[in-house]
């Protein structure tokens, strides 16, 4: 009953955090074609900074390798600073054009003119109150995936279907970050206004059909439904929805 309770309480913590990021990362602004090699983000979960370049992710659709750097990591830290010199976050790592990038700003404007070919947004161009209301929201969730914990590391990397802006979603990611376990962010957010809401209850009635031909579709055509998170693992075979049962998950099988 405690933990159900705790979860519920972590949920409206995490819709607190989304809030104050304006529910940036929620709709896609320019659906545009995965890159051939995958994009690198060293990460921070519960950073404000990290979570601007991955609500430009989800705007654009893109997908990304997640290497979770949180305070106290041993695992990718040091990579980071090997890849560009510092211990600084978030680094994009864009193996297509070579480019290494560090600065939030200067990655969402990247990311933008690189595969939407047009300037960024005003919705998601930075603003000066924008890092108090980033902290903020930060302080909301906890700061949790802020600090690392001890954990088994997987031999493959993990999946997981989620976008930015999704509460269920973050509390996964937070647990992914703490435990430096790294995965592939499959971002799924809203292809059109009618499907804001969640899973059970969208703005438009009566059955979800997806845009056609659009990723969401994709994932309805192979599951029956569009729900995140949604959290693939290669190590076990696991396959989840629900973000209770992917964080009781990943307790069991990698927590030490």
């Amino acid at each position: 009953m405690f933990r159900a309770l705790k979860h519920q309480v972590n949920v409206l913590e995490s819709v607190a955090t989304s809030s104050f990021s304006a529910w940036r990362g929620c709709l896609v602004v320019k659906a545009v074609p995965q890159p051939e090699k995958p994009l690198i983000l060293f990460d921070i979960e519960a950073c404000p900074f990290c979570r601007k370049v991955r609500e430009a992710l989800t705007a654009l659709h893109l997908d990304a390798e997640i290497r979770p750097c949180p305070k106290g990591g041993r695992i990718f830290r040091a990579e980071a600073e090997a890849v560009g010199g510092k211990k600084q976050f978030p680094l994009l790592v864009d193996q297509n054009t070579g480019e290494t990038l560090y600065e939030s700003d200067a990655i969402v404007e990247y990311l933008f003119r690189q595969y939407a070919n047009r300037p960024v947004p005003g919705y998601y161009k930075g603003k000066s109150w924008q890092t108090a209301l980033g902290a903020a929201g930060s302080a909301a969730s906890e700061l949790r995936g802020m600090r690392a914990r001890p954990a088994k590391r997987p031999a493959q990397t993990l999946h997981l279907w989620s976008f930015e802006g999704s509460p269920f979603s973050r509390l996964v990611r937070e647990r992914l970050c703490e435990f430096e376990i790294p995965y592939t962010l499959h971002n799924l957010g809203k292809e059109h206004w009618t499907e804001i809401g969640p899973a059970v209850q969208r703005i438009k009635p009566g059955p979800y059909e997806p845009e056609a031909g659009g990723k969401r579709d994709a994932f309805f055509q192979a599951h029956g439904r569009v729900q995140v998170p949604y959290l693939e693992d290669p190590n076990t075979g696991q396959k989840l929805f629900e973000s209770a049962r992917i964080l009781a998950y990943l307790e069991k099988e990698y927590a030490m």
